[in-house]
């Protein structure tokens, strides 16, 4: 009897001890299968598709505004340009600044002719301040850019008028010989004063010392300089 007491003794802490690592066994099993659900590991992996998505719009989202961003300066280095060129072309009208280029250069300049013997008038053989300004028109009309006259830049209020003897260009006396530059197509320019009937004919029939040359590189002063 004392040895079946033992025994079941025996047995019974066997039974208890193994009751007591199942026990164990299952919480450790059910604490892990709760700790990385099915469930949750697909719930975690829409999660980590949706962060990539979002990601992904985000990255596109960023490349378009850059482009946009581009654009935008872009845009705004154009627009500086065009009104940097618009600015320059008025600077150049209103005789504001020096410029440079191709061109003619007109020189009027009294007759040789002996006044005394001269079958002309001597009136006429006098280059009058309508002579300039004719030459002047004539210019504009063939595309000349810019003129000067003996250093006067001519712009659009210049006045060219005879003030007594001497004509006077921008308040300021200028005398013979007339040199006129011209800015623009040199053939054009040219072709326009020498025409059939047009004025180099004319002032060389009134005596008028007239020539005209073509030049690859004029520079004509600032309006006031």
């Amino acid at each position: 009897m004392p040895q079946k007491t033992g025994m079941y003794a025996s047995i019974m802490l066997v039974a208890a001890v193994l009751g007591l690592m199942l026990t164990m066994q299952f919480r450790v099993t059910n604490s892990a299968t709760n700790g990385i659900s099915i469930d949750r590991a697909q719930e975690l992996n829409a999660e980590l598709k949706h962060i990539n998505e979002e990601k992904e719009s985000l990255s596109k989202e960023i490349s378009d505004l850059t482009f946009k961003l581009n654009q935008i300066n872009q845009g705004q280095a154009e627009a500086k340009n065009a009104l940097q060129s618009e600015l320059n072309k008025v600077r150049m009208n209103a005789g504001l600044v020096t410029v440079s280029g191709p061109g003619i250069e007109l020189v009027l300049d009294k007759p040789d002719t002996d006044t005394e013997n001269s079958q002309i008038p001597p009136e006429l053989m006098i280059i009058r301040d309508e002579d300039l300004l004719s030459a002047v028109n004539e210019l504009w009309g063939a595309g000349a850019e810019a003129i000067s006259i003996n250093g006067e830049r001519i712009i659009a209020t210049t006045e060219i008028r005879l003030a007594g003897s001497f004509i006077n260009i921008n308040l300021n006396r200028v005398i013979p010989p007339y040199q006129i530059l011209a800015i623009g197509n040199p053939d054009i320019l040219m072709d326009s004063l020498e025409l059939p009937g047009g004025l180099k004919e004319y002032w060389r029939d009134l005596g008028i010392k007239v020539t005209v040359e073509k030049h690859d590189d004029l520079t004509l002063p600032a309006y006031g300089k």
